[in-house]
């Protein structure tokens, strides 16, 4: 009896198995010109604004700053939301995408373990019981937030038998910051002073900011990324299953430990900064992972420097829209993030872990 070979099947938009570079001298050279668009917004960031200023005043105002009016925009407004639009796009971006490769769900994010929830609330009561006006108040009271809720919520999915699960840490991570949402709103409505206060840093900003706010911050967010590079190689084994991963050598308990700890302090670091700002942690993995591959060292380095060039973007275009005012990034990133992300979705394949 004749066999018939099986007829291939090809599915138009798939993600290549390997990602769009195919080895690892492709996606080196992918890498670079990505590091190239960043520094080429990067230099827009602080360009354009929604006030002009000639591109000579603007390099006088970084190598040679006088008191001029122009400078002053320049160096302490453009420069200082520039680098925190950085540091904050590539922290949420990378712990999306080891909260991503931790639950093995494409549809994860960082505040899908509470961690903006936790930050919201703990900024509601530092506004409304404490009296903290500034914004350097704001950023401890939402880092201490953002750890305790997190720490609660690994807690919580780690109670019971067969200790933190990644079904467990997602629900307990919804049903908290469901209810520290509602106790926000409730401590906001009930003192106009909080909601006044809160208005700018909950709509997800970087405007307004110092350097200042960045150094004491800055150490944390540093251990955060240096957790996230150790826990790559780990999570590549527990994509395969915790069976195939235990049996690789991989220890699925410690990693799942210390991605818990590099999203706490990448995204609880990053909403302190910024006030909650959504899909970059959500989409920017996704981007990377079509781009690269499945390999999560790739995937985490190509999400470091996608998400701050996605953030910039938004930056610049919330400056131009509504010109001479200002749209929050925050708001920018849900708008365009929104449409962008159902059309990953649709393409076969591109999500899939």
């Amino acid at each position: 009896m004749m066999s018939v070979p099986p007829r291939s099947v090809e599915v138009t938009g798939a993600r290549p198995p390997h990602g769009v570079a195919g080895s690892n001298a492709s996606r080196m050279l992918l890498l670079l010109v990505i590091l190239a668009v960043l520094a080429v917004v990067t230099v827009l960031s602080v360009v354009v604004g929604s006030r002009d200023i000639p591109l000579s005043v603007v390099r006088q105002a970084v190598f040679s700053p006088t008191g001029a009016e122009d400078h002053f925009v320049v160096r302490d407004l453009r420069v200082p939301r520039t680098v925190i639009a950085i540091a904050v796009g590539s922290s949420l971006g990378v712990a999306g995408g080891l909260i991503q490769a931790l639950t093995r769900n494409p549809l994860a994010d960082p505040g899908i373990l509470g961690v903006a929830s936790g930050a919201a609330f703990a900024v509601a009561v530092g506004i409304g019981v404490f009296g903290v006006v500034s914004i350097s108040g704001y950023v401890w009271f939402a880092f201490a937030g953002a750890l305790v809720v997190t720490l609660a919520v690994y807690v919580i999915g780690a109670a019971g038998r067969g200790g933190a699960d990644p079904l467990r840490l997602v629900l307990a991570g919804v049903a908290l910051g469901a209810v520290l949402s509602g106790l926000t709103s409730a401590l906001t409505l009930l003192d106009p002073r909080a909601f006044d206060s809160m208005r700018n840093w909950g709509a997800g900003s970087v405007v307004g900011r110092s350097l200042d706010l960045v150094w004491p911050v800055l150490p944390f967010l540093a251990a955060g990324f240096v957790i996230a590079l150790l826990t790559a190689r780990p999570l590549n084994a527990i994509a395969l299953g915790e069976d195939m991963a235990a049996a690789l050598g991989a220890n699925v308990l410690r990693t799942r430990v210390l991605v818990v700890v590099a999203v706490t302090l990448l995204a609880g670091g990053a909403t302190a900064l910024a006030g909650p700002i959504g899909f970059v942690g959500l989409m920017v993995p996704h981007v990377a992972r079509w781009m690269a591959g499945p390999d999560q060292r790739w995937i985490l380095a190509y999400t470091l420097a996608l998400a701050p060039i996605l953030l910039l973007v938004a930056d610049i275009a919330g400056r131009m829209v509504m010109r001479p005012a200002e749209i929050p990034v925050g708001i920018v990133t849900a708008l365009v993030g929104a449409p962008v992300l159902i059309v990953l979705v649709r393409r076969r394949k591109v999500s899939g872990l």
